[in-house]
């Protein structure tokens, strides 16, 4: 029953092996890639794509197709562990001041709304103003503009279940606060939760991309798909391939998260709705 109704979930499957293609490509490309990324042929520069070059090369007749394989593993990885920081300390933050309330709940609330002034992004270019750049500076800087999303995200829903039938049972059989927290109310928030986290995600792929864009991310030779397309904009009309490859690999990794994101939220609407029938 449950593998049938996962089978007519077309955004879940399709999502799924979008998700796949990318992460079997990242991981790949920590073992194998057909050329060094960083081997330069000047009598191979600005070659089309072809058999040979799969994606072309780029302005040092460098491998395209290469480099684009670890940029996206080097832009998924970036992604993971802007959203694992980000998200621990959102779930930390909100579950205490949402379940506990009072006093340090309005201080957190009053810090959060002070940064959630500030678009994410250019929070992150303050902090790596002082940090410098580079790629764990940008892990941290973004790790620490998403989390105050994260924090009212998880302290409405604990606000919501804090009063729940089942929760007050709980504590009139003398469970534990932290049981309570992470046991008893954390799992019943996991569909709004995880929408949260694949938006955000697909944010840490275009926040990455754009930092690396514009310099302040991961610096040459390290590729991934942000610098590769600054890399690019001076050649757009000499060699297209060369912004195009790097360009499409962000909208697929989005577009498949985003699609599997959804077919997550959908199928535990279903398990849920199957559950209370």
């Amino acid at each position: 029953m449950k593998i049938r109704g996962i089978l007519k979930n077309k955004y879940l499957l399709t999502g799924a092996g979008m998700t796949f293609i990318i992460l079997f490509a990242a991981l790949l490309s920590v073992f194998w890639t057909p050329y060094s990324t960083t081997a330069m042929s000047i009598s191979e520069r600005f070659a089309a794509p072809s058999p040979r070059h799969l994606f072309g090369t780029d302005n040092f007749g460098r491998d395209i197709f290469s480099r684009v394989m670890c940029g996206i593993g080097s832009t998924v990885l970036i992604s993971f562990m802007i959203v694992a920081i980000s998200a621990t300390a959102g779930i930390l933050i909100g579950a205490f001041t949402g379940y506990f309330g009072g006093i340090l709940d309005e201080i957190v609330m009053r810090i959060t709304d002070a940064i959630n002034g500030f678009p994410s992004i250019l929070l992150a270019l303050v902090v790596i103003s002082i940090l410098g750049p580079g790629r764990h500076n940008l892990i941290v800087s973004l790790g620490i503009a998403f989390v105050p999303s994260y924090v009212r995200i998880v302290r409405g829903e604990f606000i919501r279940l804090r009063d729940a039938d089942y929760i007050m049972r709980a504590k009139l059989m003398g469970v534990s606060k932290l049981r309570i927290l992470f046991v008893h109310i954390l799992p019943n928030i996991f569909s709004t939760f995880w929408v949260s986290v694949m938006i955000g995600f697909n944010n840490g792929i275009l926040a990455e991309s754009g930092m690396s864009y514009l310099g302040i991310g991961v610096q040459p030779p390290d590729a991934t798909l942000g610098n590769m397309l600054s890399d690019a904009q001076g050649y757009l009309t000499r060699a297209p391939w060369y912004a195009i490859a790097p360009g499409l690999t962000i909208v697929w990794i989005v577009l498949g998260f985003s699609i599997f994101s959804e077919g997550v939220r959908r199928e535990a609407e279903r398990k849920g709705q199957y559950d209370k029938g």
